[in-house]
């Protein structure tokens, strides 16, 4: 491990750090910048004990309680993320495309253009939905004319492409991954108000109540540390080979497979799905046809039901878990790669035999790793039956991202510090 006094000595880490504070430091002014036209006020009331605005304002990063105006945060990017990820499995041309650089490239860029209408669609939604939500206009002058609305969808959807411009910029300094921090950034800077709210309602008579909440929190993080750092070792033998007039001899080694290798990416794919239902369904509460307003009413009832929340939480972790990881994990890569350096499992011949090994493998460990992760994410919803305290749920889901977060930012720091120390 490495200390802070070394990384702080060494210049291109310390000078990595304060690029990516000082872009955290801009987030969070941006988060106070209110969107021009509403009224802050009349949201106060709206957030408080409203658990299902309270998750969406955490997957924001602590924005949408000012109505700022990046309110959207990187939601619309990360739909429009999963929308080609997505195609990619469908459409043969855009598969072909994820296994090379340049394409990958390409189908980032359209991820960035169709986040521009996403965050358009969003906003507006978002505006429908507070006011229907709340009985009253967020904005102060009354309601909302067409030029207000229209320049509060162009302000917000400016600041999630604010926000997407910042997260590349975070990513390229190999401190982490620049979406997954400034999400951790939004976290952090809301924790000491719900941690706040949740004992607000604990008396001396509810001590056993409090202890759970804090024992379970602590659990919950050493779970997640746990689930990160597990992984399984699969031998791999080097061939003999000729180096210059030296025969070099056989090397053992091993190929690390994580318990967990999607990390924290299927909490946040999940947490984006799961509250897109009650969005639509919010627009469809008053209309015209019998039908569209029966299945809105019955979708909202269904999302209320804490069972039926829990169970699909937990199906939609576990299935990101394993998608995420057939697209960023390839066995036949592996082996290829394996192959080329003269490498081999032993027992199994290089080329697709090492592959379905391989996938085999990861497919079994990967079992244990998803329904960890998935029993984790639903722990708090079981925890709030117990205490009644609606706020364990917000604070389980930061607890996972918050922790997994800062285990890859240090990893990707020690790695910066080891190849600084081997090119001295």
């Amino acid at each position: 491990m490495f200390s802070f006094a070394r990384v702080w000595k060494t210049k291109e880490v310390r000078t990595s750090l304060l690029f990516v504070f000082a872009m955290l430091v801009i987030f969070r002014v941006a988060a106070h910048v209110p969107v021009p036209g509403v009224d802050p006020s009349a949201l106060v009331n709206f957030f408080q004990g409203n658990q299902f605005f309270g998750l969406l304002n955490i997957f924001s990063g602590g924005t949408l309680e000012n109505f700022s105006i990046v309110a959207l945060g990187l939601a619309p990017y990360i739909t429009a993320s999963i929308i080609f990820q997505l195609l990619g499995m469908i459409i043969p041309k855009l598969e072909e495309m994820q296994k090379e650089e340049q394409g990958r490239n390409k189908i980032n860029q359209w991820s960035r253009l169709l986040t521009v209408p996403l965050a358009l669609l969003q906003g507006y939604g978002l505006v429908l939905l507070f006011e229907q939500q709340s009985g009253t206009t967020l904005f102060a002058g009354g309601s909302a004319n067409l030029m207000t609305t229209l320049l509060v969808m162009a302000s917000m959807t400016a600041g999630t492409i604010f926000l997407m411009w910042m997260g590349e910029l975070i990513s390229e300094k190999n401190m982490g991954n620049g979406i997954s921090i400034l999400i951790f950034a939004g976290i952090i800077a809301g924790l000491p108000s719900y941690f706040s709210q949740s004992l607000a309602l604990y008396d001396r008579s509810q001590l056993i109540t409090a202890i759970i909440f804090v024992v379970l929190t602590l659990v919950t993080i050493a779970a997640v540390v746990v689930m990160h750092e597990a992984q399984r070792n699969i031998p791999v033998q080097y061939a003999r080979q000729m180096r210059g007039s030296r025969l070099s001899g056989a090397v053992g080694s091993n190929l690390p497979i994580k318990l967990n290798i999607a990390g924290v990416i299927p909490i946040i794919f999940a947490i984006s799905i799961i509250l897109f239902p009650s969005v639509v369904a919010q627009f469809f509460l008053n209309a015209r046809t019998p039908a569209f307003r029966t299945a809105a009413e019955w979708a909202l009832q269904m999302f209320q039901n804490q069972l039926v929340y829990g169970i699909v939480y937990f199906i939609l972790v576990f299935a990101f878990s394993y998608f995420y990881t057939s697209v960023i994990f390839h066995p036949d890569r592996v082996a290829e790669n394996l192959q080329k350096q003269s490498g081999f499992v032993p027992g199994i011949r290089p080329g697709k035999p090492t592959a379905e090994y391989i996938a085999w493998v990861t497919n079994r460990i990967l079992l244990a790793g998803a329904l960890f992760l998935s029993i984790i994410a639903v722990l708090p919803l079981l925890a709030q039956q117990l205490t009644g305290n609606a706020t364990l749920v917000i604070g389980g889901t930061s607890m996972l991202i918050v922790v997994n977060v800062v285990i890859e930012t240090m990893k990707q720091i020690e790695a910066q510090m080891s190849m600084h120390e081997y090119e001295m």
